[in-house]
């Protein structure tokens, strides 16, 4: 496979997949990490940069208070994305994953994404609607072709594709899903996520391991241009391994 294969990880996550991450990545299982960089965890640093692994890093969401989309959290991200930036810099990572936010306005989070002036920013698409009860808001920023264009445009960032928002969207938008895709491509997506798909026709976000949903997942591959990253995204069952993510590996590497 001529791809680049990335497990997402968080920053807290020093305890629980810490040593496992070093070793299957001198196993050659993956890549590089992709960091989730929850707020407040400066402290776990220093851990990280020991690791002999490429990073890329995610910006934190809504749901740990960060969230573009609204003016009234300019302050507050502000500091936050400080924090994004000293992990990005110490951990040298050619990205950084952003989502549009939650309600809120577009322009907003395309405006308060410029401030920062990070040349390493991808914005993402996300669903339509949010997952009910657990994401503290309606809908997703950042859902359709024009949104992403209008943040990519104002903050001159790049364009994260995942796979599984795709599909939502598109099922929001009464749209096929693969060709929804194709048109996303169109935008030249820089780095991709990926997990498998329950229900194909559903608007709401899930991660289900490779091979245990709906997804065509030889058909995405073909669809993501060689050398890309691609972050796989699927549940862990366990906290003190990563035997899932390694099955997840080896199915995509056979069917490959």
């Amino acid at each position: 496979m001529v791809h680049k294969l990335g497990l997402k990880l968080w920053s807290v996550n020093t305890d629980y997949y810490y040593n496992e991450a070093q070793k299957l990545y001198n196993e050659r299982v993956y890549d590089y990490i992709e960091l989730y960089v929850v707020p407040d965890t400066l402290d776990t640093l220093a851990s990280w940069k020991k690791l002999q692994i490429p990073f890329t890093i995610h910006a934190p969401h809504f749901a740990h208070g960060f969230n573009m989309a609204k003016a009234k959290k300019t302050d507050s991200n502000r500091i936050i994305y400080e924090e994004i930036k000293r992990f990005a810099d110490e951990l040298n990572a050619p990205y950084i994953v952003f989502h549009g936010g939650i309600d809120g306005d577009i322009k907003e989070t395309a405006r308060q994404l410029a401030s920062f002036n990070e040349p390493r920013a991808l914005i993402e698409n996300k669903p339509y609607v949010a997952l009910p009860n657990r994401m503290g808001g309606e809908f997703c920023r950042g859902y359709n072709i024009d949104e992403i264009k209008l943040v990519m445009d104002i903050a001159n960032c790049g364009f994260c594709l995942d796979f599984g928002h795709a599909f939502c969207a598109a099922n929001s938008l009464k749209m096929e899903p693969y060709a929804y895709c194709e048109e996303l491509l169109k935008l030249k997506p820089d780095y991709f996520h990926l997990t498998d798909i329950k229900d194909v026709t559903s608007p709401y976000d899930s991660h289900p391991h490779l091979g245990e949903g709906k997804l065509d997942i030889k058909r995405i591959l073909n669809m993501i241009p060689d050398s890309k990253g691609i972050t796989f995204e699927t549940v862990k069952n366990t906290k003190d391994n990563l035997d899932d993510f390694k099955k997840d590996m080896k199915w995509l590497k056979n069917i490959g």
